[in-house]
């Protein structure tokens, strides 16, 4: 799986537990809708473990490099959290305005 399949299947799994807590702050109180969001980042970092494992990625397992010159190696994880995190930015920016609109 390449970093691109990754952040879409990431994509598509995160959006889905975005769904459960919009629907899970209709059933609480201002303070704990806001509780939300620490929960949904929560579950972005889950769901990256998760990914690489199902699909065998090391994320502490240094990224090939395109330059093999380069002197700091990056991780797996550092590539993927790059990779991924307008994904995550969109939606918990998305999560943020359903959770205070209710």
């Amino acid at each position: 799986m390449n970093i691109d399949e990754f952040r879409d299947e990431l994509e598509t799994r995160l959006s889905i537990e975005k769904q459960y807590l919009t629907q899970e702050a209709s059933s609480v109180d201002e303070q704990e809708r806001l509780e939300l969001l620490g929960k949904f980042n929560e579950k972005y970092k889950e769901l990256i473990k998760r990914l690489a494992n199902e699909n065998g990625i090391d994320l502490n397992e240094s990224y090939p490099s395109e330059n093999s010159s380069d002197s700091e190696q990056l991780s797996y994880e550092q590539i993927i959290l790059g990779k991924t995190m307008n994904v995550y930015d969109r939606l918990s920016d998305e999560l943020y305005e359903e959770i205070t609109n209710i």
